[in-house]
């Protein structure tokens, strides 16, 4: 199928899709109202092959080294599944599948496959990184800006969550290995939740997004004026490296986030 837009809808919720642009969500609207910021920096993206920054673009897989190109000097960011064209592969009623083949730059072959399916109070976002060839360490995960204000003149977004900690971060962005209560924003920051992501976005008096992972890593920035970011990903930032999760072609690496929301 092409790589054109793909717009999903269920009652008054709507999202699209850009599979020529890594797949990433353009919009998300409830109500008529958008979620996600639009401009350059926008949407919602997969992050994969791999999540946040990994240390000077470096991993070791299986011994070997590896040099990831340095797409946020000195580091490596965010996986370059963003930056690659997915293909639709399905699109029935409320679902749509679509997919990539890594590729150069990235070292080992194999495939991704990213499924979001709509409800009228819920968006489901899934996501596999399968190999039949050679292991290898990968993570995934979900980058979304969403929206700081909902209207020009609405109240900003209020961020809660119940942390078991916080990674603390190096002035290079990067976790120290140390594990620390978690402190007060604002944020760029990765918090563990052990039971799995559970992060509450409320704009008083609109709407409540509630942001849920079976996963136990989520990166929280509220640095920005325009946006927040909920990001709930397999592994912490630099953890190609820290505690790498292989991908085996008897063991995919899966996962899945659920944004569920109520008016208020």
């Amino acid at each position: 199928m092409s790589s054109e837009e793909i717009t999903l809808a269920a009652g008054d919720a709507e999202v699209s899709v850009r599979p020529g642009h890594g797949a990433r969500l353009g919009s998300l609207k409830v109500g008529g109202v958008e979620l996600l910021r639009q401009g350059e920096r926008y949407g919602c993206f997969p992050m994969v092959p791999w999540c946040g920054r990994v240390r000077d673009g470096r991993f070791l897989s299986g011994g070997h080294p590896q040099q990831l190109p340095l797409n946020s000097p000195p580091h490596a960011i965010h996986g370059n599944g963003r930056d690659t064209a997915w293909k639709t592969a399905r699109v029935s009623g409320r679902e749509a599948v679509f997919t990539y083949d890594l590729a150069d730059p990235w070292p080992y072959s194999g495939r991704v496959t990213q499924i979001v399916e709509l409800t009228e109070s819920a968006l489901t976002l899934r996501m596999s990184v399968e190999t039949y060839d050679d292991s290898f360490p990968a993570q995934a995960g979900w980058h979304p800006w969403f929206n700081r204000r909902l209207t020009d003149d609405g109240e900003e977004v209020r961020i809660a969550f119940d942390a078991a900690w916080q990674e603390r971060r190096g002035d290079d962005h990067l976790p120290t290995g140390e594990r620390i209560d978690p402190l007060p924003g604002p944020w760029d920051d990765c918090f563990g939740m052990p039971d799995g992501v559970d992060v509450t976005l409320t704009w008083p008096g609109r709407l409540e997004v509630n942001v849920a992972s079976r996963e136990e890593w989520v990166v929280v920035y509220d640095e920005q004026e325009a946006a927040v970011c909920v990001e709930p990903q397999s592994g912490p930032p630099n953890g190609l490296n820290t505690l790498p999760r292989l991908v085996t072609p008897l063991e995919p690496l899966e996962t899945s986030t659920t944004w569920t929301w109520r008016r208020l």
